[in-house]
């Protein structure tokens, strides 16, 4: 058999790894030993001209019909190329002589299946398959080259038999991705089970994203993030493959009214913060701007001036006021400073975004703060109130803010009068102002005093009324009997409502007859009505002196038969103190009882509860005062005390009756002349 070391030569495009199944594949049925050049041609070609990177449909422009065109091309091209140098071996298997070949031919080689390759041959098919095809790990990080991109995938070359097809959104983050960009890319599978090769962008990320993490963050560099989505006080970025977390108070230096427009974007960030121990990340869109706001607003205040008018940008609104962009640096108007009138919210007068001019009011260098007015561009109310209005003139307007201590009401476009509560009623009871206007209510008024220098108006309601105590004397004359409303207590006495603006007083010896009274709540209750009598008028004072007892019978006069001195009684003792007892006799009156006297015969004091024997020891109708005691119902020193005291109290009645009977006698007398 004539072997040519021609053929054996060709072995060098293929892998030492292959030489052995190549040589077995390619030796004849016959004899194992020798080798089916043909087959071993045909093989090798094959290897050759197989094409070396699998394409995608998704991944190239061509059309099905140039696939097919260029696949029978390529066939073509291969049997034409086999058929060469099948024609090559054969002439030169016929030019070397076969006896030769013999006694030169490497027996043992070919018993191991392998041909000797001379060493620069050897080199060179290294080398070869050193630069062409990479050998590829698992997991191995490598850099590729963008070839193509489609609407769903990304196809990169990494030098390998076929090419990678990688989704594209692993590439969101990089809007600006392009054909021939390098990136790098994680070898997931060298096959799947189509014989295709599987890599991941995101894996590869993912792998080396800590590192760049923190290094850009001890370097301080900026980093680009893919915005993914809207979470809980602010977003989730994608950066280098980690979800960082975006507060929203990190996007802008400005307050952010829509997050959602930021969802799908990238940006650029700054990392600010790095927790290892539950990999979070913090970074910041807000810190890129910051520098150069800081450098701008420190060139704003340096031109600034008192009294300057500027045009901002109303960026926020609270309820204390609004804030607007001077380009670069925010300035405060106040909510008192919005307007000459009253508001409750600066909504009432600004809008967001609505561009203004404004004046600067004052400003702090060192804190960046800066005061601004609106209403300040604006004549004063005050200058334009009308000049004819004077103390005593009558005013419209619309209850503005109401207070505990009145009303403040607005006459003019900012200009506004106190009612103060007192002023809104003749009614010495003073009440919330809320009990008598509404806010936004329209209310007439007095003008009671005006200020223009300082600006004040004070204004009433109840000088729209006449004055019910300018006729008191002949409306409410001593001795007169009126019904009114109990409405105040005092530890004096209680106050009674006879009418709007007019009230009396009951002191609280002039509430009852039969009862020794300590609180008016005693005898009466707020809201009652009762009737009283005039005892006492002071127009000038504004006070009206009532009476209640007066309208119902003394019940003295009938106390003095029925208590009189000498008279035993039942008794209780309801209260005990050091100096004596009050005794409550017969159940209807009370009566004072000297420690001293109440002594029990067994010699024990009377205590609170008990109930015994008292006789009348003393008996004072204007005084109304009942003296009583218990040693007197069974000592005879007691009642001789008694009898005393009993002719006394008759003597004093003659001597009374006695200066009757001279006053009458007089008065007949009188009547003569």
């Amino acid at each position: 058999m004539k072997i040519h070391l021609k053929k054996i030569n060709l072995l060098l495009i293929i892998n030492k790894k292959f030489i052995n199944f190549a040589g077995a594949i390619c030796r004849t049925e016959k004899d194992s030993k020798q080798i089916d050049f043909q087959s071993l041609t045909t093989f090798i070609l094959i290897c050759l001209s197989f094409p070396v990177k699998m394409k995608y449909k998704k991944e190239i422009s061509m059309s099905e019909e140039k696939q097919k065109q260029e696949a029978l091309t390529q066939e073509a091209a291969v049997q034409n190329e086999t058929k060469e140098v099948q024609a090559q071996e054969v002439e030169e298997v016929k030019e070397q002589d076969p006896q030769q070949f013999l006694e030169n031919f490497n027996w043992e080689a070919y018993e191991e299946g392998i041909e000797p390759i001379k060493d620069d041959k050897l080199v060179e098919f290294e080398k070869l398959v050193e630069e062409k095809i990479k050998v590829l790990d698992e997991n191995e990080v490598i850099e590729g080259t963008v070839t193509a991109i489609t609407d769903r995938d990304v196809i990169i070359d990494i030098n390998s038999k076929s090419e990678g097809v990688l989704p594209r959104n692993e590439f969101r983050y990089n809007p600006d991705l392009k054909v021939g960009d390098k990136v790098e890319v994680m070898v997931v599978r060298k096959e799947d089970k189509n014989g295709q090769l599987v890599l991941s962008h995101k894996r590869a990320r993912q792998l080396k994203a800590w590192e760049r993490v923190n290094e850009a963050l001890e370097k301080d560099e900026i980093v680009k993030g893919y915005v993914k989505a809207r979470t809980k006080g602010g977003m989730i970025v994608d950066v280098f493959g980690i979800e960082a977390f975006l507060p929203g108070s990190q996007i802008d230096v400005k307050p952010i009214r829509d997050y959602d427009q930021y969802v799908g974007k990238t940006m650029e960030f700054k990392i600010v913060k790095i927790n290892p121990e539950f990999k979070n990340v913090v970074v910041s869109h807000k810190a890129l701007i910051e520098a150069d706001l800081e450098e701008q607003k420190r060139e704003i205040i340096s031109q600034l001036e008192k009294g300057q008018v500027i045009e901002g940008v109303v960026k926020n609104i609270t309820s204390y006021g609004v804030f607007v962009d001077l380009g670069g640096i925010d300035g405060l108007i106040h909510i008192t400073d919005l307007a000459w009138k009253r508001i409750n919210h600066p909504s009432e007068v600004v809008n967001l975004d609505d561009t203004l001019k404004v004046v600067i009011l004052d400003f702090d260098e060192k804190k960046s703060r800066i005061q601004l007015g609106l209403k300040q561009l604006e004549p004063h109310p005050w200058d334009n109130l009308d000049e004819n209005l004077k103390v005593g003139d009558k005013v419209k307007g619309k209850v503005s803010v109401i207070a505990d201590y009145g009303a403040f009401v607005e006459v003019e476009p900012g200009v506004e009068g106190l009612i103060h509560v007192s002023e809104m009623s003749w009614s010495t009871h003073l009440r919330s102002a809320q009990d008598f206007v509404k806010e936004g209510e329209e209310v007439e008024a007095v003008v009671l005093s005006l200020d223009r220098e300082e600006r004040k108006m004070s204004l009433g309601m109840k000088q729209l009324t006449p004055d019910p105590w300018a006729d008191i004397e002949k409306k409410y004359p001593v001795g007169s009997k009126h019904k009114g409303v109990v409405r105040n207590f005092t530890n004096f006495g209680a106050f009674v409502e006879l009418e709007e603006g007019v009230d009396g007083l009951i002191y609280i010896s002039d509430l009852t007859w039969n009862k020794r009274v300590k609180h008016p709540s005693d005898v009466l209750n707020i809201g009652d009505e009762v009737e009283v009598i005039v005892l006492d008028v002071d127009k000038d004072g504004r006070k009206l002196s009532l009476g209640l007892k007066q309208l119902q019978e003394n019940v003295w006069d009938t106390y003095a038969d029925k208590y009189g001195v000498g008279t035993e009684h039942e008794g209780e003792v309801k209260e005990a103190a050091g100096k004596g007892a009050t005794i409550l006799l017969d159940g209807e009156v009370e009566a004072f009882a000297p420690g001293r006297l109440m002594m029990k015969e067994d010699g024990t004091k009377l205590k609170k509860g008990e109930k015994a024997k008292f006789k009348v020891i003393e008996f004072d109708k204007d005084a109304q005062k009942i003296v009583v005691s218990h040693t007197a119902t069974y000592k005879e020193e007691e009642a001789r005390i008694v009898k005393e005291n009993k002719a006394k109290m008759e003597s004093e009645q003659k001597a009374t009756l006695g200066d009757l009977d001279a006053l009458a006698q007089l008065k007949k007398d009188m009547e003569k002349k």
